[in-house]
C-alpha cells in the first residue's frame, strides 16, 4: 500500500503543476469575428478563425461568450485555451459533414475516423474550461438516425463525434465545465501525459448509445477528481488498444488517481478495458460514490483475442447504493460476432485490491477468467456488502475473500463454479 500512496502523491502534486493560471494571456472572444450566439448560426469558419489568429499571434484563450454558438469540429493549436463562459452553450451541429475524417484511434484501433466536436492533437499545455456547457446533441443525432431509419446500436456510416478528444499531448487541464448530450464518447483522452480533469459535471440522456463519460486511452498520468458523471455506457473506462493493433501499439494506460468523483447510472463506474491489449497498471480509485442503479460500479472486460495485462489496480474507500452488481469480472466479455482468434499470449488480471468498498447491491457480482488465463491476486479487505443474490466465482485463483462480509437474501454467499 505504500507504493500505492506514493503514486498517488506524485499525481496530486503533479496536478498543482499542470494547472496553470488563467487571466494574465490575451484573449479572443468568438463574437469579435463573427460568431452569433442565436442557436441557429452555424459558427465553426468564425471559431476556427479566432483559434487560427490566436495561435498566430503567439497564443492565449478563445472565449465563448454568453449565447448558443452552434459549430461543427474545431480544432485547438499549441498555445491555445478555449473557455467556456457561464451562460455559453457551445453546441454541436447535426451535419455529418462539419466533422471531417481524421487519423486517430477509434475503440482501439488506429484509422481514419470522424473528428471529435473539440479536437487538441499536439496541444501541449491547453486548458479547456469555463463554468458554461457543451452539447454534443447526441440526443439530436439518436432522433435524426431513428427518422432516418437506422436500426438502434448500428450506427451511422461514418460514426457519430465524440465530444472532447485530446491526444499525443502532455500537461492538459480540463476542469469546471458541464458537458452535456455527447454523441458517442464525452472526453477521449489518447496518447497524453501529465492530465487533470477536474470539476466537470458529465450527462447524457439514458438513450443514447456509447456514451462513456470519460475514455482514458493509453495514457500516462491522469488524474480525475471531484467529478459527476450520470451516462449511458462506463462513466470512466480505462483503455489501451484492441486485438492485433493495440498489441502492434503497446502502449499501457498507467499511474491513474481517480478520486472524489460520483458516479450515477452507467453500465460501469470505473471500468478497466475491455480494450486492455497495451496493458493497464497502477490505477487508484479512491473516495467515490456509485448509485442510480448503475451496472457495475467496480469492473474489469476483456477478450481472449485482446491479450495485455491489468495488474496493480486499487479501489478504495467506494461506498455503493442500489447498483445492479458491486464487482464484474469478465475475461470473455461481450462475446458477439465473427469470433477472433486468441491472441498468442492471453490477457492477464491480476493484483487487484479491493479495500472499504460497501454499501446495498442487487447482486454481490461475478468473476469469470478464461481456463488458460484464471483471474488471481484478488485481495479484500474490510469490505461489507448487501445484496440479493450472491458472489459467482470461476476460473479464479488465489482470491482471498478474508476481507468480505457478504450479506446475501436468497441463495448461497459465494457460488464457485471452477
Amino acid at each position: 500500500m505504500k507504493k500505492i500512496y506514493t503514486l498517488a502523491a506524485v499525481l496530486i502534486i503533479c496536478s498543482s503543476f499542470v494547472m496553470v493560471k488563467q487571466g494574465k494571456d490575451k484573449t479572443y472572444i468568438i463574437t469579435d469575428f463573427g460568431a452569433k450566439g442565436d442557436s441557429l448560426t452555424m459558427n465553426t469558419k468564425s471559431i476556427q478563425q479566432a483559434i487560427d489568429e490566436c495561435a498566430a499571434k503567439g497564443g492565449g484563450t478563445v472565449v465563448v461568450p454568453r449565447g448558443i454558438f452552434i459549430s461543427g469540429a474545431i480544432f485547438l493549436k499549441k498555445g491555445v485555451n478555449l473557455r467556456v463562459d457561464k451562460g455559453a452553450v457551445l453546441k454541436g451541429s447535426l451535419n455529418q459533414d462539419d466533422y471531417p475524417q481524421v487519423p486517430t484511434r477509434w475503440e482501439g484501433e488506429e484509422r481514419n475516423f470522424t473528428s471529435a466536436f473539440i479536437n487538441a492533437d499536439h496541444c501541449d499545455g491547453t486548458i479547456i474550461s469555463g463554468e458554461g456547457t457543451i452539447d454534443g446533441s447526441g440526443d439530436l443525432w439518436l432522433k435524426r438516425d431513428k427518422e432516418r431509419g437506422r436500426a438502434p446500436g448500428s450506427g451511422p456510416r461514418l460514426g457519430h463525434p465524440r465530444m472532447i478528444c485530446v491526444s499525443n499531448s502532455e500537461r492538459i487541464t480540463i476542469k469546471d465545465l458541464r458537458l452535456h448530450n455527447q454523441a458517442v464518447w464525452c472526453l477521449h483522452v489518447l496518447y497524453c501525459k501529465n492530465v487533470l480533469v477536474k470539476n466537470l459535471n458529465i450527462s447524457a440522456d439514458h438513450n443514447i448509445l456509447s456514451s462513456d463519460g470519460m475514455d482514458i486511452d493509453s495514457s500516462d498520468g491522469v488524474h480525475i477528481t471531484e467529478s459527476t458523471i450520470d451516462v449511458n455506457d462506463d462513466c470512466i473506462s480505462i483503455k489501451s488498444g484492441k486485438d492485433e493493433d493495440g498489441l502492434r501499439v503497446n502502449r499501457p494506460s498507467t499511474n491513474i488517481l481517480i478520486d472524489k468523483c460520483h458516479f450515477a447510472y452507467g453500465h460501469g463506474g470505473v471500468a478497466m478495458g475491455s480494450e486492455t491489449s497495451g496493458g493497464i497498471n497502477k490505477v487508484v480509485v479512491k473516495d467515490c460514490i456509485v448509485d442510480s442503479n448503475n451496472w457495475a460500479p467496480i469492473r474489469f472486460k476483456t477478450q481472449p483475442s485482446r491479450g495485455g495485462v491489468v495488474e496493480d489496480i486499487t479501489y478504495q474507500n467506494i461506498k455503493l447504493h442500489g447498483t445492479k452488481k458491486a464487482f464484474e469480472f469478465n475475461m470473455a466479455w461481450r462475446m458477439v460476432g465473427p469470433a477472433k482468434a486468441p491472441s498468442a499470449v492471453p490477457p492477464v488480471v491480476r493484483n487487484i485490491k479491493i479495500i472499504n468498498v460497501s454499501g446495498d447491491v442487487d447482486a454481490v457480482g461475478d468473476m469469470h477468467g478464461l481456463i488458460n488465463s484464471p483471474i488471481s491476486g484478488v485481495t479484500f479487505k474490510n469490505c461489507d456488502i448487501t445484496a440479493k443474490s450472491g458472489f459467482v466465482l470461476e476460473r479464479v485463483e488465489d482470491v482471498n475473500l478474508a476481507g468480505l462480509k457478504l450479506t446475501v437474501q436468497n441463495g448461497e454467499r459465494v457460488i464457485r463454479r471452477d
